[in-house]
């Protein structure tokens, strides 16, 4: 999955499937997750948000998406 780098203290770089609605964060700290199951909405909203930690804290990590790391 291709990747968008993003200015963030946390969050290195994001990408989004549409089809399968799976959400991958890569970050600062090195590892790469996979969240699933993540509306269009949210992967937007996290898109354009003011902090990208922040909104990730709180409308993924909070929210309780299963995830997986994958590197």
């Amino acid at each position: 999955m291709q990747r968008i780098a993003v200015e963030s203290s946390n969050l290195k770089s994001i990408g989004y499937d549409d089809e399968s609605e799976v959400l991958e964060i890569e970050f600062n700290s090195g590892g790469v997750y996979q969240y699933f199951a993540v509306p269009n909405t949210i992967y937007h909203g996290l898109m354009n948000a003011e902090s990208h930690g922040k909104y990730f804290d709180v409308n993924i990590k909070k929210q309780g998406y299963k995830y997986k790391k994958i590197s």
